[in-house]
């Protein structure tokens, strides 16, 4: 198909010569002929074919005749440029494969149409989802993704912000590790003018753009929640104590059984991941303690707690119950459905990517967003 179009181009010039009263006038080119101009455009077919492998405004400008600035504003759709001109250029650009030099972009702009995502896991539906929905409205308005995870490791974190500075990306969408205290690598973003939204684990520092979820409301509800169905004893499991989004799902919990003047026995404990977790609940169903619910803070937390409930043997809800706080994929999985409160990282996505426009548009710090906690009844309570 290039090489055709191409071709096609070269027969134009051909047929051109060939007609002198339409644009060769034979008097100011003597010594040329019907016979020796097409050997001519032949030879020069050849030579621009061979050099296409990287095609660039200047070989295509070679092609048509016209100049380099009239190509890239034909490809821009420029007004000044008519019609019939931008119809040959876009059309022999895409025969040719052309593609815009990044690079050179870059350079110009001191920009790329890249975003970048960092987060401590992957392999975490929350994080996955919001991901999902970042790319969706990225690729809207013509951005690309560069997705990063830390693994909760400072020195990883740090590299993936240096990559970020090198690749010059136009914004950072970023998760905090559960290690990390000191935000000053983010802070140099600002530097080289990379706007950075924070996300789900966020500074506690005021002055920084950050989207979260209603995590006060979110631990408020799971609270009233067990207080409606009238639980005695209550094994709550949160994260990482050094965590902001622990903090507040935390307070908000014990402070709903506290003012409620309740008379539920609170337990509380901490898991850093899945395995802690499920050692944490299979800990306490070894006691004599008759624990008749688990809180879980996260899906993390909730994965471990359901594997070790089945490892006892026990039926929920006839013998426990449990709730937590969830994206909502995990508790869809069992039989009964887990009740949850719902924590979209989906509309978390939205919500980061529009608020990120926002603040490349112009607006300087946005105060913090949040995505709404809503109730989603299972059958485990």
């Amino acid at each position: 198909m290039r090489d055709a179009l191409l071709l096609k181009y070269f027969m134009v010039k051909s047929s051109e010569f060939q007609h002198p009263q339409k644009s060769f006038n034979s008097s100011t080119h003597k010594g040329y002929n019907s016979f020796v101009l097409p050997y001519f455009l032949s030879n020069l077919y050849q030579r621009f074919s061979k050099n296409m492998t990287n095609t660039t405004l200047k070989k295509i400008s070679e092609v048509l005749g016209f100049s380099i600035s009239t190509i890239s504003r034909a490809l821009k759709n420029h007004p000044d440029i008519s019609i019939k001109t931008k119809q040959k250029v876009i059309e022999l650009a895409l025969a040719l494969d052309y593609e815009p030099n990044a690079s050179a972009v870059q350079l110009r702009t001191r920009h790329s149409k890249i975003f970048g995502v960092m987060v401590p896991t992957i392999s975490n539906f929350f994080y996955d989802s919001f991901i999902a929905s970042v790319e969706e409205e990225s690729r809207k308005q013509g951005f690309s993704l560069i997705i990063l995870q830390s693994g909760d490791n400072i020195e990883t974190e740090n590299e993936n912000l240096k990559l970020c500075r090198q690749n010059r990306v136009s914004g950072l969408f970023a998760c905090l590790g559960s290690n990390t205290k000191d935000i000053s690598g983010f802070l140099k973003m600002k530097e080289q003018d990379i706007k950075t939204i924070f996300f789900d684990k966020v500074p506690e520092i005021d002055g920084l753009n950050k989207v979260c979820m209603a995590d006060t409301r979110a631990g408020e509800i799971a609270a009233e929640t067990i207080l409606r169905a009238k639980k005695k004893t209550v094994l709550a499991i949160f994260g990482n104590t050094n965590l902001s989004i622990t903090k507040k799902r935390e307070t908000a919990f014990c402070a709903t059984f506290k003012s409620k003047n309740s008379k539920t026995k609170l337990l509380v404990e901490h898991a850093s991941n899945s395995e802690s977790a499920r050692k944490i609940v299979s800990s306490w169903l070894n006691k004599k303690i008759l624990i008749d619910t688990i809180f879980c803070m996260s899906d993390e937390i909730l994965i471990g707690a359901l594997k070790a409930i089945q490892e006892k043997g026990f039926s929920i809800p006839a013998d426990i119950s449990i709730i937590a706080i969830s994206n909502g994929f995990i508790p869809g999985l069992y039989h009964p459905s887990i009740t949850y409160v719902e924590t979209s990282g989906y509309q978390l996505g939205k919500l980061a990517f529009t608020q990120m426009m926002a603040c490349l548009a112009g607006s300087d710090t946005i105060p913090e967003q949040m995505v709404e906690a809503k109730l989603v009844n299972g059958g485990s309570i």
